[in-house]
């Protein structure tokens, strides 16, 4: 592609600018010329009543220089990154070709991402191999990146259309080229596919090259066999679509699609697949699509591909299991998930096409025509419909420039758009418009000039024969081009006639002045000379801060005029420069640098050559900037909240020395970086602390000059600050024997985020210094015992907690351990709960431990009742320190006494321990009737003769009809042998029952009365009273009325009233008299006639007049309260949260006279 050249630089105000030759006038738009304003055009006179006029007239805009007035406004440059694109070709098959794209980075922050397509999706970046190769470069000097794509050793199916993606940040640049391989043979194997033109035997070709004479001949057709595309298509996989529209040419590949899916296609059955994924999927932009595959087997393990490549669970791609169902959820799905998907299950895979389907972006709010004068703004604006939206906007139907020296700036900010003229020019005049995806809307924009103000007119001067004369005026505004006449005859500047064009700054106006010399006059020629001490500059050293604007005017004389060189090296500096110039004036020259850069510092040398001689000067150019960015720190040491970290100094200290170092520092998970220090840190070490223990971080560096701060430098590896635990506590001797001691201990009172590893045991003999390790490999218990001692020896033992961050301080007995055991006289420790009488139930597992102390290990001997215990009856287990009693399934022969003897040497300790084991009770005896009166029968009975091996604790009496002989309990838990049942029904006749019960339960029988109790009837009126029913009906009224509510908006309220109704009244809310039905933002509630409504968040539009209407079969009722909500919205507010106009009108037609009334008020 042509680079198109960039815009002049803007000149300063305070610059000379010299009107050398005229310019035309710049053409209109319509193709006419300009009409005649205050500068006149070559060859025009100017009229007699036109001379001496101060009246207004038109200027032709101010910022622009005379020299280009003439000049048209070019094209704008399309692109907005590249600024070489790749261009098509062709090769033949087995031939090499490179495809380049070039990004210029003066105004990025870092490198921008490129991707090479193939067609429409397929990446590139996966594909590389001795096919294909991809690789990118960087020139520091022109700040210029290219990226290269080297396609080896192509073949037929190479050929296609390829795309070349170029993004950084929000700015995104795209190109397509075609590649073409041919059969035959070409004269080159190797093409550079650039900006510039291939071109076939031109003329420059030398006369050996005979390519541009020879005729292309068309190769002989062969006859190719017919192939049925479409059966291909059926039974190939999705992937390989692409690869066979490629091969036999098919244009429409997604028509097919279409037709293949609705096709019925017979599957072979998969293993792995009781249901693979659908052909092809159609999802909108910012929608969720689910792609759902069915297992045959679920144990399977499942990977997703997009384009080739694994998808990892990120909260865009989760991974859901339903049953045999896998699937995968992709939420707001962008233009970059249009791609192919497949899953892998063994050797199996299903694939799919995932198609995103953009929305068009609407135009919401039109642009507005513009009219305005020359150096003021334009701001033109636009609503679309839709957030973050890709827009373009034209200028008579060309794309306007957007770039960082552009002169037109854009700016977005939700839905809105925004294109920014801030110094309007008479050019900017034209029709723009904003193209999106769903319309374009277009304005006018018309610049008008702003009139001209002379503020000194010329004044008549006479002269004496020889004598310089100087012409002079203003006018306002400044920077406007000038032209001389005299009588009405061009004037153009020579060596005699000097034209000048100045800014003056007390007043924002410019002059104009002429000087002229006498042709005839002899003057004497001298020497030029260059005037460095005008500099005051030390050495003749200019120093300048990097990025800054460099102007150096340095005054010059000499006779004729000289001729000024300016050199750096063996570089001539010309004054036809974009960022580095040289311009000379008539009594010094100047050398500009726009935006100085490091590569600028060096010396520059000035050459003024006349016919009197030479003279040459140099000058030194510094140019200072910050420092490199310093290497990435080294973090040695770590401590518990500290760490140690050392770094080396930048490579490049920008031309000043450093002054100290920045630290900073985050958390690995946090993209907020602290900083550490505010006083700079001279030395290349430092220490961080008061760091959180276990939490990973990384710090980096930042070099400081008297320019400023560098770059930040990588960060350093990760590091966790890791810290040993305290010491263990409490290690106290367990237990000693003749070759054996057992040390126990607590765990440390700080263990920390490194956790806990395990201990180290260590001992050491009285006496001696050397500390033997006990055990090999750590143990996670707190009590370990030293095996392998000499008998009577003397020991010191100490203890070390282990970590991550390595042993902690030893806790070391105070006095040594001697290595004997010591007799201890046995001790019987019996529990609480066997103090006492041991109880069980029947058929219940008995197992009771004893435990007892005594060294050496003592003897243990059980009776019962004084007789041994029978082991096939009950089981003894003994130990060092206990002894188990257990009997497996008790029986009430195992009730009794028995009688533990724990024995050293001479030494004895006994204890007893009662067991007793229970049964459930035999019934009752004896159970009689005493006596029968009226509705009572008096019983009696005598206790059971078996208790269970237990207190009786109650008595179950029951009864039964002789007719039924069912029977229903009386009185349950009865403790005495006598009871008096009551109640009984006249003329029924009875038998009793009663169950005796004590701790374990109920008997298992019951012992039932022999004789029947025969309840007499007696004669007996019974009168029913008459009861008069009452009627509860009543009409809708209110007990509890509504009251008038004030509510703050955003915040719920409710409004509360109570009704009392029979039969139950319907209730019904209004507002304004009018209904509330399905209204989600409120909520009615009916709760034992309490009714309440509830206003979800109200804003001041839910003000107003609420009624509760009650309404049932005898009447209704009804009360009022007003709401008033407090805190309002503003129009654009309530427009954000979809109210409709109507409302909204009305909502602020009812706010203006309450304004209206407070004010009264006041």
């Amino acid at each position: 592609m042509v680079v198109p050249p960039p815009p002049p630089a803007l000149k300063d105000k305070d610059d000379d600018i010299t009107a050398s030759t005229p310019s035309p006038p710049p053409p209109s738009e319509d193709g006419s010329t300009h009409k005649k304003l205050s500068v006149d055009l070559p060859n025009d006179s100017v009229p007699e009543s036109a001379k001496g006029r101060k009246d207004s007239v038109w200027s032709l805009g101010d910022g622009q220089p005379p020299e280009d007035i003439d000049k048209q406004v070019e094209n704008p440059p399309l692109s907005t990154l590249l600024i070489e694109k790749p261009q098509g070709g062709s090769i033949s098959v087995g031939g090499d070709i490179t495809f380049i794209a070039k990004v210029e980075a003066k105004d990025l922050l870092r490198k921008p991402a490129i991707k090479w397509f193939k067609g429409k999706w397929m990446d590139l970046a996966s594909k590389t191999g001795k096919h294909l190769q991809l690789k990118e470069s960087f020139d520091r000097f022109t700040k210029i990146h290219t990226f290269e794509m080297h396609i080896i050793k192509a073949k037929e199916n190479y050929a296609g259309n390829y795309r070349c993606e170029v993004t950084y940040k929000d700015k995104f640049d795209s190109c397509s080229f075609d590649l073409e391989v041919k059969g035959l043979s070409s004269a080159s194997n190797c093409l550079v596919i650039s900006s510039q033109t291939i071109n076939e035997g031109n003329d420059d070709a030398g006369e050996l090259d005979f390519s541009g004479l020879l005729k292309h001949r068309e190769p002989k057709q062969e006859e190719v066999p017919e192939v049925d595309v479409w059966e291909i298509l059926k039974n190939a996989r999705p992937d390989e679509y692409e690869k066979i529209a490629f091969m036999y040419g098919i244009t429409d590949l997604r028509g097919l699609l279409r037709r293949l899916k609705k096709t019925k296609k017979e599957e072979k059955k998969s293993e792995a697949f009781a249901k693979k994924l659908e052909p092809a999927y159609q999802v909108d932009k910012g929608g969720k699509i689910r792609l759902v595959v069915d297992m045959a087997d679920p144990t399977v393990d499942l990977k997703w591909y997009k384009n080739g490549q694994e998808i990892r669970p990120t909260p865009k791609f989760i991974f859901e299991h339903k049953g045999t169902q896998r699937i995968l959820v992709i939420n707001n799905c962008q233009m970059n998930d249009d791609a192919a998907y497949s899953v892998v299950a063994g050797d199996e895979k299903s694939s799919t096409e995932l198609f995103v389907k953009v929305l068009p972006v609407k135009i919401v709010k039109e642009l507005e025509p513009v009219n305005t004068t020359v150096n003021e703004r334009i701001e033109l604006e636009c609503e679309v419909s839709e957030e973050g939206a890709q827009v373009k906007w034209l200028k008579n139907g060309v794309e306007v420039p957007t770039g960082v020296r552009s002169r037109y700036r854009v700016k977005s900010e939700g839905t809105k758009h925004w294109l920014i003229i801030d110094d309007a020019m008479k050019e900017d005049t034209g029709t723009y418009s904003l193209m999106a995806t769903g319309g374009t809307s277009e304005a006018r924009v018309q610049v008008d000039l702003k009139p001209l103000k002379i503020l000194q007119d010329l004044q008549d001067v006479t002269v004496l024969l020889g004598q310089p004369l100087k012409l002079h005026c203003e006018i306002l505004p400044g920077n406007v081009p000038g032209r001389w006449y005299r009588n009405g005859q061009l004037i153009q500047s020579s060596e005699r006639i000097t034209i000048l064009h100045r800014a003056k700054y007390s007043h924002s106006a410019f002059s104009h002045s002429i000087r002229l010399r006498h042709p005839a006059l002899n003057y004497t020629s001298y020497p030029p000379k260059v005037h460095l001490e005008a500099l005051n500059a030390p050495d003749n050293t200019v120093t300048v801060v990097a990025g800054n604007k460099l102007r150096l005017e340095i005054p010059i004389s000499g006779e004729p005029a000289p001729r000024v060189v300016w050199m750096k090296g063996e570089r001539v500096i010309l004054d036809t420069g974009s960022r580095v110039r040289a311009e000379t004036f008539s009594d010094h020259t100047c050398l500009t640098i726009d935006v100085t850069e490091r590569e600028d510092t060096g010396n520059y040398k000035i050459v003024l050559q006349n016919e009197a001689g030479e003279d040459t000067a140099s000058v030194k150019v510094k140019v200072v900037d910050i420092p490199d960015a310093p290497g990435a720190p080294l973090v040695p040491t770590v401590g518990g909240d500290w760490c140690s970290m050392t770094w080396d100094p930048p490579y490049y200290d920008g031309g000043s020395p450093i002054l100290g170092y920045f630290i900073e520092r985050k958390k690995k998970q946090s993209s907020r970086w602290m900083r550490l220090n505010f006083d700079l840190c001279k030395e290349t070490t430092f220490e961080p602390k008061k760091m959180i223990e276990g939490v990973p971080y990384e710090v980096r560096i930042f070099a400081v000059n008297a320019i400023g701060v560098s770059k930040p430098s990588e960060p350093s590896k990760p590091f966790v600050p890791l810290a040993v635990t305290s010491e263990p506590t409490m290690l106290v001797v367990d237990d000693v024997t003749d070759t054996t001691v057992t040390m126990k201990w607590r765990p440390p009172d700080t263990i920390g985020a490194a956790g806990l590893d395990g201990y180290q045991v260590e001992y050491c003999l009285e006496g001696s210094d050397e500390w033997i390790l006990a055990n090999k490999e750590l143990t996670e218990k707190t009590k370990y015992t030293i095996t392998g001692l000499t008998r009577e020896a003397k020991i010191l033992v100490r203890v070390k907690a282990i970590n991550a961050a390595g042993p902690s301080a030893p806790r070391t007995t105070q006095h040594s351990i001697l290595v004997k055991e010591v007799i201890e006289p046995p001790k019987i420790r019996i529990p609480r709960h066997l103090k006492q009488t041991y109880m069980r139930k029947v058929g219940e597992v008995v197992n009771l431990v004893v435990p007892f102390l005594g060294k050496p290990r003592p003897k243990v001997n059980w009776l019962k009742d004084g007789q041994p215990i029978d082991p096939t009856q009950i089981n003894i287990r003994n130990s060092d320190c206990d002894s188990i009693i257990f009997i497996r399934k008790a029986e009430r022969k195992h009730s009794g006494k028995y009688d533990m003897t724990v024995q050293v040497e001479n030494h004895v300790d006994t204890a007893v321990l009662d067991i007793q084991i229970v049964d459930l009770p035999g019934p009752p005896q004896c159970v009689r009737i005493e006596e029968v009166w009226g509705e009572n029968v008096a019983l009696d009975w005598t206790p059971p003769k078996d208790n269970g091996n237990a207190p009786i604790t109650g008595y179950t009496i029951q009864k039964a009809d002789k007719k039924t002989m069912e029977w229903y309990t009386c009185v349950e838990h009865y403790h005495r042998t006598c009871i008096t049942i009551s109640d009984l029904v006249v003329g029924n006749e009875y038998f009793f029952r009663i169950f005796s019960e004590n701790m374990v339960g109920l008997s298992e029988s019951a012992t039932i009365t022999k004789d029947s109790a025969v309840i007499v009837k007696e004669g007996m009126n019974l009168k029913n009273p008459e009861y008069i029913d009452y009627d509860f009906t009543e009409p809708p009224k209110f007990t509890q009325p509504l009251i008038n509510t004030f509510a703050i908006a955003g915040y719920n309220t409710t409004l509360n009233c109570s009704v009392r109704a029979n039969p139950r009244p319907k209730v019904i809310w209004m507002k304004n008299k009018i209904m509330i039905l399905d209204d989600p933002r409120y909520r009615m509630f009916s709760n034992q006639g309490v009714c309440t409504l509830e206003i979800r968040k109200p804003s001041p539009f839910d003000g107003g007049v609420y009624t509760c209407k009650a309404i049932n079969d005898l009447g209704e009722a009804q009360v009022d309260c007003k709401l008033e909500v407090k805190g309002g919205f503003t129009f654009f507010e309530l427009m954000k949260r979809g109210v409709p106009l109507h409302l909204i009108d009305k909502y602020m037609s009812d706010t203006k006279p309450s304004e209206s009334e407070k004010k009264g008020s006041d």
